[in-house]
């Protein structure tokens, strides 16, 4: 059963929790991948070009988090933001290795890799690719003018699991002017610009409905609904809307 958040403004955004009688038929799963990055990082360029190659996988969906920590080296990231620093803390903190540093890769919500080295990530998808058939829920997402459903199906939970919604905009380019890479132009990929916690999954079938004016951002053009043990961990399921739904 999905219980909406108290914490942030889950409540504010009128999340409605319905509990699903029907099951969810099975949809295709991607192999999730997220990069933190950051524009005053100077080893994370080749990063971000890597990103752009893995969005236009079929078996992927990629997304970019701009962590906030390196402001102080001289560049204030425009994209960056305190909550995707601490999305990162978490994970490694669910990992129990606290291994945080860009540009790191994390896949599936599990294993993470240097965002750079093409080879090492590659192989970790093909790998949770495999992995990932184990053990998954059905999740599936729809919109409409007004609201994004997710539906989540049943299932026996090793823990509660978060579903999260996020939001994201295609390509964003920015001109660095100080810091690191100061005089670079450089272009990002599927950049989360909202991360909604959307309510609490502990087996049985659900319905959220939440409205689409408050969780998708006007320059964002998809959207990604994950299912993740605990607060943020594993990746057991997960959908997409807009143009992500289309990769």
């Amino acid at each position: 059963m999905i219980h909406a958040l108290s914490r942030r403004n889950a409540l504010a955004l009128g999340a409605a929790a319905i509990v699903a009688k029907s099951g969810i038929a099975a949809a295709h799963r991607p192999v999730i991948v997220e990069l933190f990055t950051s524009q005053g990082c100077s080893s994370c360029p080749p990063a971000d070009a890597y990103l752009e190659t893995l969005k236009g996988r079929p078996d992927v969906v990629a997304l970019s988090y701009h962590v906030d920590y390196w402001d102080y080296l001289g560049w204030r990231d425009t994209l960056g933001s305190a909550e995707y620093s601490q999305r990162q803390y978490d994970y490694a903190k669910s990992r129990g290795d606290k291994n945080i540093y860009t540009p790191q890769t994390i896949i599936n919500g599990s294993k993470h890799f240097v965002g750079s080295q093409r080879s090492l990530v590659s192989g970790g998808i093909d790998a949770a690719r495999i992995e990932g058939a184990v053990r998954r829920v059905d999740v599936e997402m729809s919109e409409n003018k007004t609201d994004v459903m997710i539906n989540v199906g049943a299932g026996e939970p090793t823990k509660e699991a978060t579903l999260w919604l996020m939001a994201f905009a295609p390509v964003i380019s920015t001109e660095i002017k100080k810091g690191e890479n100061a005089g670079s132009t450089i272009a990002y990929y599927n950049v989360v610009r909202k991360m909604v916690p959307a309510g609490m999954w502990h087996g049985e079938a659900a319905k959220i409905v939440l409205p689409r004016s408050s969780v998708i951002p006007e320059d964002c053009k998809g959207w990604v609904a994950l299912l993740q043990e605990g607060k943020v961990g594993p990746v057991i399921g997960a959908a997409t809307g807009g143009v992500a739904s289309s990769a």
